[in-house]
Order: C-alpha cells, then structure tokens, then sequence
C-alpha cells in the first residue's frame, strides 16, 4: 500500500477490512481497522484489528495461534475499504472453520473457485494422518506410482479432447489435476507454488522473452 495514501475512516476512526486467502482467493473474514492498527500491520506484517465490542487493538492470532500473515495489503477506489490478502496460519474463524463465511441462506453449495483450497486442505491432511484405506494415502506412499498416474491420466485427457465429448474431458481434466497436486503434496509443494509460477508467467513481456 502506498505511503501516500489517505485512508479515508468513518466517524468512528474505522475502516472495513476484508481478509483474503492468498493462496485459495477464498474469504476468510470481515472486521475493522483503525489508524494504529492499520500502522501495526503494516509494520508487524501480522494483521491487527480493531474491536468494536471490546474497544481495543486485538492482535489477530493472538488467542488461537492462527495468524494472519499479510501477504499484501490493498484499498479500494474510494480509500474507504482495505482487502488484506494473507496466508493463514490456521482457520480464520473462532468456529474452527476456515472462513467465517461458511453458512448461506439457501445452504452452503461449494463454488468452482474454492476447489483448489479444498483439495489442497483435504491433501495435507491426508499427508499428515495417512489413513488407511485412502486411495490418496496409497500414492503419497509409492511416489512412482504419483508419476505413472499423472501419465495415464495426461494420455487419457488428450485422447478424450480427440474423440469424447466435453464433458469426458472435463473429468479427465479434473484426474489429470488431482494426481498432479498429489504429487505436488507429496514433496512438500502445494497446488498454489504452481500458481506462483503461472503469476511470474503472466507479467508483462514474459513471452517475448521467449517463454
């Protein structure tokens, strides 16, 4: 955020911060600023809100250990909003979920966007406890295994988008990923370090230098 901005606060000293998972893009929480709390994460790198209901600074993580690491902090064109993007040191929400934005009106329907969050979650867990039974545990054990899927899964996709119908590709497509981020997982990677590089890939002039 630059340093000549001018946060425009409401009559109380508040803005609205919107909190972002760098690595899924999921929402993970809404709470407010103000000037020094606003100072203290830009200068901790951890995030700092302000409580209404308690009318004090309050050190996110502070309580539970799951911080907020900032990753970037943005406004938006009014100067009257924050969107904090992090990466979470564990569930945003005092609930244990990992969103505070976890229930619907209609009820929850999981959206396209959250798939790789999930995945990741669901793989790292797997990682850590190896169940038994898990299809996903029997590769994380036999690496070799990790690479021959990928293959089968990389010719089974092709020759879909040759001969079967889009929706054939689609899950060919979706195997092909699974299997990729489970070898990912497996060393230590996760699905966003692919991500990170597709950003590097996206700035301007990265084709013309040939790639």
């Amino acid at each position: 955020m630059a340093d000549n901005v001018e946060i425009r606060f409401d009559d109380d000293g508040l803005v609205p911060c919107v909190v972002q998972d760098a690595n899924t893009g999921a929402v993970l929480t809404l709470a407010y600023m103000n000037a020094e709390s606003l100072a203290k994460t830009r200068e901790s790198g951890d995030i700092w809100f302000f409580s209404r209901s308690r009318q004090e600074l309050w050190h996110k993580g502070e309580t539970s250990g799951n911080f907020l690491r900032v990753r970037e902090l943005r406004f938006d064109c009014d100067e009257d909003a924050i969107l904090a993007i992090v990466v979470p040191d564990g569930p945003a929400c005092h609930t244990g979920e990992t969103s505070c934005f976890h229930r619907a009106f209609e009820g929850v329907e999981r959206q396209n966007f959250e798939a790789p969050g999930d995945l990741q979650t669901t793989l790292d867990e797997r990682r850590e406890t190896l169940p038994e039974g898990s299809y996903t545990t029997e590769l994380l054990n036999n690496p070799p295994l990790i690479a021959e899927k990928v293959l089968e899964e990389a010719e089974e996709v092709t020759r879909a988008a040759r001969e079967e119908t889009d929706e054939r590709v689609a899950n060919e497509a979706a195997d092909v990923l699974y299997h990729l981020a489970v070898l990912m997982t497996q060393r230590g990677l996760s699905i966003a370090d692919a991500f990170a590089v597709l950003n590097e890939r996206a700035k301007p002039g990265f084709e013309r230098n040939g790639k």
